[in-house]
């Protein structure tokens, strides 16, 4: 007669053999029930379950191999009905724990929502920063005209700093934008990897110095001596003898060589040029020439001028940014959002959607058939296709972008 031990042994080697699809039944029951209900399924319902399959798996272990039936006795079958109801208990609790613990949305943005490496980190002035270099060269965007030889060369070659506590998709936005407020490019895609390496394809510019002027008013060259610091959007006067034009930078440029007549503006009206390969974000200081956007009346004026003087005018501090900066030292963002079709908010008002209370967030102005309201009230209407300006920390943010899109 076989010992106890050996009995106990076999078994084992049975419970193991007859309860591998049962644990397999058990765990991806009890995932499935716990991620789709939140409910959990009874631990001893799913124990009964895998010992009935285990009895099912036993039969057919035993047409494969009759010793099994031939060695069964007492202490084998309940060594190995054991162990069946362990496996099966253990997966089952495992399976529960995961689907409690798996999110129910997943999403291509969630997955991007990653940080940088901390070895492409740099502790400069008293913060740190990143460094992001461009490799493989800047390709060009399909459906666009491919990019100037020497606009490419300076885009690769530019230094790239960012903050280094952005994620990865947020990094990407802002190297994109830079693209945009530096190079003027028209379009441009950025792809950052961990380490701070960035893949990026660009547009060339579809216009100038066009493309900036306001509709209605005209852009005028002037040579004269060009103050220190003038970057485009400066308000600035310009005096052409007893006249005085006040008209906003579109470009400038100083410290270069002087113009063959210095004295002769040129009118640019709609001329599309094409903008230097490394544009300067301000000037120098010295003489120069700057393209002013003025009225049409203006411009005959400055045409008609021997000499010019440039003199930049005070703006003033910008309320907009300092609410911006409020905003941000309390912790808040400010994002803008379109509501589509399959969003909860949708053909409901804003009370009745109870957007601070439900997501975290605040309405701070929504775009409804056209027009604007600022501090919009509860009764107003919410539809597909809507535009919000919306407030509120960024995890709840981005939260409420993933319902809102």
């Amino acid at each position: 007669m076989t010992s106890t031990p050996v009995q106990a042994l076999h078994g084992i080697y049975l419970g193991l053999l007859a309860g591998v699809i049962p644990a397999l039944v058990s765990f991806g029951f009890g995932f499935l029930f716990r991620y789709v209900t939140g409910l959990s399924v009874p631990a001893f319902g799913v124990v009964v379950l895998g010992v009935a399959l285990a009895g099912v798996n036993g039969g057919f272990l035993a047409f494969a191999d009759p010793t099994i039936t031939q060695a069964a006795n007492s202490t084998t079958l309940v060594v190995a009905l054991l162990v069946v109801a362990m496996l099966t208990f253990y997966t089952h609790s495992v399976g529960d724990k995961m689907g409690a613990s798996l999110p129910r949305r997943l999403s291509l943005k969630s997955l991007r929502e990653r940080t940088l490496h901390t070895d492409a980190i740099e502790f400069v002035g008293g913060r740190n920063e990143v460094t992001v270099s461009v490799v493989g060269g800047v390709r060009d965007l399909e459906g666009y005209p491919p990019l100037p030889e020497s606009l490419r060369a300076s885009i690769h070659d530019a230094e790239w700093r960012f903050p280094a506590d952005l994620p990865l998709s947020e990094l990407e936005t802002r190297f994109a934008d830079r693209l945009r407020s530096d190079f003027d490019v028209e379009e441009a895609s950025v792809t950052v990897d961990e380490h701070g390496r960035a893949t990026v394809a660009a547009a060339p510019p579809a216009a100038g110095v066009s493309k900036r002027t306001p509709v209605g008013k005209r852009a005028v060259s002037v040579s004269a001596l060009v103050p220190t610091g003038i970057a485009r959007g400066d308000e600035v006067s310009v005096l052409a003898g007893e006249e005085r034009v006040d008209g906003t930078v579109v470009s400038a440029k100083s410290g270069g060589k002087p113009a063959a007549d210095p004295t002769t503006p040129a009118a640019e009206e709609s001329a599309e040029t094409e903008p230097a390969a490394t544009p300067a974000p301000t000037t120098t200081g010295g003489e120069g020439r700057v393209t002013v956007a003025v009225q049409r009346p203006d411009a005959e004026s400055l045409l008609a001028a021997d000499r010019t003087r440039i003199v930049v005018r005070a703006r003033g501090t910008r309320r907009e940014y300092e609410l911006l900066g409020l905003l941000r030292r309390g912790g808040q963002r400010v994002r803008r959002l379109t509501l589509r079709a399959d969003t909860p908010v949708v053909d409901t008002t804003l009370g009745e959607a109870n957007v601070r209370e439900t997501y975290g967030v605040t309405v701070l102005a929504g775009r409804h058939d056209g027009s604007w309201t600022v501090a919009p009230t509860g009764d107003v209407a919410l539809s597909a296709g809507d535009e919000l300006f919306v407030a509120g920390p960024r995890r709840e943010l981005d939260a409420f972008e993933e319902v809102a899109k």
